[in-house]
């Protein structure tokens, strides 16, 4: 059977379509299928084809076509808007995975040797955080779909969460993979493995029993208003009157502060005074603040700006965070004079937004302070925790996802908040437009049901407030410079054995010395 797989691989075409498949797996752990368990076999397909590559340079192959069905299946809800861009996109970055490819034949093939087992264990989840770290840059599309984020609704991981973020569950998920991969294919690394995986669990637990619990010491009650989808003309005065009669039913039920998503204002307040004036009726209504969500051309500065503001009884607080980092091929268009053309193809905007300059948290009342992230900046871990560490006791994500309905696109974006939530050890609302509302306490748990894709409805939440700072607050990144310590070491070792080597060969032969033999003597002569 074996040999008869290793003669179908032996066309090029073939094993790149299947390193292809390979690296497409791992999809299926992430919303909404949600086999979060999945994830920790999913590349074990795809590491075996590596390692059974003829040549380095194959494997390299193998490992940038798995880049490649990678990208494309955590991203395949973006088709409708990107077209033929998304495979194009997807085999650039994808080449990132070539070295990957590479160090997995380089340390799980050839000739079994138990350290280079041992040492793929740190070396193969390092490369893989490296790759990740590449790609999460914004400019690239950012941090969408990295490995440790299939876990969100598993406890023990959420508890490893709050010790290295989702950065160190990449790498745990990796090494199980490894370790999987060298259980089913090196008998002779057997142990190792194993004890690659002792030790995963036992990090597991020591996690879950000592790592710092958010201490919580009082509750809030925040409201999400999700209008759903509004189509047709005056699309934008639909969904506004609709935004306010359900949040006119919020009134006297309590709530201490109303979310509403992603662009559902259309229009500038200070354009629209009349607009300003019938959110603060619902702020005096319902006895709280609102936090809207402004698209549109401001009137103080030149451009369009997407932008939390938070509106009181007297009308607009003076609280505004405009968005800092947009969607590449959806906000803005990289090199528009030369890409410009795109906006015909797809759903990109017709015109730049502009982007803010700093991180804002908001005083809403009650002593509460909130963190807004805008849509795209719920996936990226370190503003969380920036908005940690300046005081918020909330972080509050408002996203739309109204060109991805019925895709997985909701469902993965809401599961993001239960990461980022704890991470920081902070609760998050995660406040959509349409797609999936969902609220998470400070350990990452889910509070009450999701608002699905087909709701149109407002509801409270009763959400814990904790203080305190995770290990992750504190230390940030720390994963990612361990692993770029793993590579740089490998580097170095690499480079002293080459070194070594050169400086051990065998010197050249000299040719041989030419000897003169004289002819003895005869007898009389």
């Amino acid at each position: 059977m074996r040999t008869t797989i290793d003669h179908w691989l032996t066309s090029p075409w073939r094993r790149s379509g299947a390193a292809v498949l390979a690296g497409a797996l791992p999809v299926f752990a992430f919303p909404a299928p949600s086999l979060w368990w999945f994830a920790y076999v999913a590349l074990v397909p795809w590491m075996l084809l590596a390692r059974s590559a003829p040549t380095g340079r194959r494997a390299a192959y193998d490992g940038w076509c798995g880049g490649f069905g990678y990208l494309v299946a955590v991203h395949h809800w973006l088709l409708p808007s990107l077209h033929v861009f998304i495979f194009l996109i997807a085999v650039s970055l994808g080449a990132l995975w070539a070295p990957w490819g590479w160090l997995v034949r380089r340390f799980l093939g050839g000739p079994s040797s138990p350290v280079r087992r041992t040492a793929a264990l740190l070396v193969l989840p390092s490369a893989w955080l490296a790759v990740e770290l590449v790609r999460s840059w914004q400019g690239l599309g950012g941090p969408w779909g990295m490995l440790g984020s299939s876990q969100w609704q598993v406890g023990p991981a959420l508890r490893l969460a709050s010790v290295g973020g989702v950065w160190l569950l990449s790498f745990l998920v990796v090494a199980v993979n490894v370790a999987a991969a060298v259980l089913l294919s090196v008998r002779e690394a057997r142990i190792p493995a194993v004890a690659s995986l002792v030790a995963t669990a036992a990090a597991t637990s020591a996690a879950w029993v000592w790592a710092p619990r958010p201490d919580v010491d009082g509750r809030v009650r925040i409201a999400v208003v999700q209008p759903g989808i509004v189509d047709g003309q005056d699309s934008a005065e639909k969904r506004f009157a609709r935004e306010e009669r359900l949040t006119r039913q919020l009134a006297g039920q309590g709530a201490d502060l109303v979310v509403w998503g992603e662009s559902s204002v259309g229009f500038d307040l200070d354009d629209r005074p009349d607009l300003a004036r019938r959110i603060g009726a619902l702020s005096r209504a319902t006895g709280a603040d609102v936090l809207v969500n402004v698209d549109a051309r401001r009137a103080d500065r030149p451009g369009i700006y997407k932008s939390s503001v938070l509106v009181g009884p007297d009308g607009p607080t003076g609280d505004r965070y405009d968005k800092m980092r947009l969607v590449p091929f959806g906000e803005y268009i990289p090199a528009r004079s030369l890409l410009g053309w795109v906006t015909s193809m797809g759903k990109a905007a017709g015109e730049d937004r502009r982007r803010g300059s700093e991180q804002v948290v908001m005083n809403v009342g009650h002593g509460l302070r909130v963190g807004p992230l805008v849509c795209f900046e719920t996936a990226f871990p370190d503003m969380s925790r920036h908005l940690t560490e300046d005081g918020a006791d909330v972080l509050l994500g408002q996203s739309s996802t109204s060109s991805f309905q019925h895709s997985w696109a909701p469902e993965q974006h809401a599961s993001l908040a239960a990461l980022r939530a704890a991470e920081t050890g902070r609760p998050m609302v995660h406040a959509t437009l349409t797609g999936v509302s969902a609220v998470y306490g400070p350990e990452g748990e889910r509070l009450g049901p999701w608002l699905g894709t087909d709701t149109s409805g407002a509801r409270i939440y009763e959400v814990p407030l904790a203080h305190g700072t995770t290990s992750y607050v504190r230390y940030g990144d720390w994963p990612v410079h361990g692993a770029l310590l793993v590579l740089a070491a490998l580097c170095a070792t690499e480079g002293v054995r080459a070194l070594r080597l050169r400086r051990s060969g065998p010197e050249p032969l000299a040719p041989p010395a030419r000897t003169v033999h004289e002819s003895p003597a005869r007898p009389g002569r």
